[in-house]
């Protein structure tokens, strides 16, 4: 497990990264502590950390920017994907 950061103009966030082998392959977890949010990606053995671990982080912020757009235009607290209203 290792830890990352995410710039977003001034802020930064820390992230939590795993790296986990899976034959030929590297699955990649990072996750948000503060939103809780976590997404995977699956990369070649042979990549560097370097370059999984930014695909990861970039995967990251867009199902969080989804998420936030998401939530500005559901009114009162609605989810857009027909789920309800979120308490």
């Amino acid at each position: 497990m290792a830890a990352g950061f995410w710039r977003n103009g001034m802020n930064e966030r820390e992230l939590i990264i795993e790296f986990f082998p899976v034959g030929n392959s590297v699955k990649v977890s990072v996750m948000d502590p503060v939103t809780l949010t976590e997404v995977s990606i699956v990369g070649p053995r042979g990549a560097s950390q370097q370059e999984l671990q930014k695909t990861a982080i970039q995967k990251l912020r867009y199902v969080m920017e989804k998420e936030q757009s998401e939530r500005e235009e559901a009114p009162n607290g609605a989810s857009s994907k027909g789920r309800g209203i979120v308490v």
